[in-house]
């Protein structure tokens, strides 16, 4: 049996796309040619809910959700089911890292189970790194995962950005933006939080024939941005695909 190339692997968790044909064949072809692959689990439905969260089943092999996942040489324990996670992200989660200036302060919206925060912190000489996330498991998670790394420059945050905003005081050198379902909304609040001269990474959803000028008009509702780069992140489905702007903000 041909095996599809529409599934991603987690650590030693391989989940298939919901629509995988026979996916309880394919997941017994799974553990049979790959002996990295633990557990088999298929996708039902799509992200939802205010956490992002995408529900699984699982097809066969150890039955856990929870995985160790390796990542540009850091570590990440998640449940799959009960935290956002892509593991399709990690170049660019390098990507942004390398932008990074020495002792430059961040500030990541929207954090999750700090795939990005330690990825920075590992892979750049940033001061500092604050990280905000709603989702109490995650946020758990990411509690573990800095102790995992053996991080001491990321400062966790547990609760909604708009309500966590007015606790910290300081103002950042770059905000990083990775909710492309939302992050217009929170472009104000971000924008009040950064230096002069600072960079924003606002992450998008947008159609192919509409990148990158939807986007930008977004940005141009909050403030007058000076673009530095438009990057393709990956395709979110037939001709919609994320991407990331980084922009500076003219004052």
């Amino acid at each position: 049996m041909k095996i599809p190339s529409s599934y991603d692997i987690i650590g030693s968790i391989a989940v298939l796309s919901e629509k995988t044909k026979n996916p309880k064949k394919i997941a017994q072809e799974l553990l049979k040619n790959f002996k990295n692959i633990k557990t088999v689990a298929v996708k039902i439905g799509i992200h939802a809910g205010k956490y992002r969260l995408q529900k699984t089943k699982i097809l066969a092999g150890k039955k856990t959700k929870i995985v160790l996942y390796k990542e540009n040489g850091c570590l990440f324990k998640l449940n799959i089911d009960k935290t956002y996670f892509s593991p399709r992200l990690g170049n660019e989660r390098l990507r942004i890292s390398k932008l990074i200036k020495k002792n430059e302060s961040i500030l990541v919206m929207f954090s999750g189970v700090a795939v990005y925060p330690i990825n920075i912190s590992k892979h750049s000489e940033a001061k500092e790194i604050y990280a905000i996330e709603i989702n109490k498991s995650a946020h758990k998670f990411a509690e573990e995962n800095l102790k995992l790394n053996k991080v001491e420059n990321v400062k966790l945050f547990l609760g909604d950005v708009r309500k966590v905003f007015p606790k910290i005081e300081k103002k950042f050198d770059r905000v990083i933006m990775p909710l492309p379902g939302d992050a217009e909304s929170y472009l104000g609040i971000a924008i009040k939080k950064l230096k002069a001269k600072g960079i924003i990474h606002f992450y998008d959803f947008q159609r192919e024939e509409d990148i990158p000028e939807a986007s930008i008009e977004k940005i141009k509702k909050h403030c007058n941005p000076k673009i530095l780069n438009v990057v393709k992140v990956g395709q979110y489905s037939p001709r919609k695909f994320r991407l990331c702007i980084d922009f500076i903000v003219k004052k």
